[in-house]
């Protein structure tokens, strides 16, 4: 760490936000992307939609642990299901926005082709149950917080082995300089 950089900065760049989206491939024959995780600091890009990035951020980073992967999903159960959103910001368009500073190059992220199961759990509030049906037996599986957590502990694993030399740029521009060069 360099003596510009605030102990807040770096605790910034150390924490994701997770996201799912419409999906896309980055070319023939390659695997959908429909998730996505960046570094929180990405939130504070100019060609993100602000001040709702801003305040997606502040939202993202308080009370968090570095390190730590935050589902879109969860920010919404704690906005009382998403009834909060109006007063923090248009997630819709931040997550539009951040798809496209990915896809031009403008930022770092770990894009993610989920399968089906795990995409729903992700996209489920913590404490949300997804139900599956079981073609082989025609029986319903429920599936909650323990088999979400176990999607985002493999999508942690992932990133701390993808982030071990350097964390994911956020981009260049940051409102408050919070980014590290790339």
């Amino acid at each position: 760490m360099t003596q510009t950089q605030s102990d807040d900065q770096v605790r910034t760049r150390m924490m994701y936000l997770l996201f799912a989206h419409e999906p896309y491939y980055v070319g023939p024959g390659t695997t959908e992307i429909n998730t996505t995780v960046v570094a929180a600091a990405t939130l504070l890009h100019p060609h993100v939609l602000q001040p709702d990035g801003a305040r997606i951020h502040d939202l993202l980073i308080h009370g968090r642990r570095p390190g730590e992967i935050i589902p879109l999903s969860t920010l919404t159960h704690e906005l009382d299901g998403g009834t909060g959103w109006p007063s923090v910001g248009d997630w819709e368009r931040v997550t539009t926005d951040l798809v496209h500073l990915v896809r031009h190059g403008g930022c770092d992220a770990l894009s993610l082709g989920l399968p089906d199961l795990a995409r729903a759990l992700v996209c489920a509030g913590p404490h949300s149950q997804v139900r599956a049906l079981d073609a082989a037996t025609g029986k319903t599986v429920v599936y909650g917080a323990a088999e979400r957590a176990a999607v985002l502990t493999e999508i942690t694993k992932f990133l701390a082995a993808l982030v071990t030399e350097r964390d994911l740029w956020p981009g260049e521009g940051l409102l408050g300089d919070a980014g590290p060069p790339r």
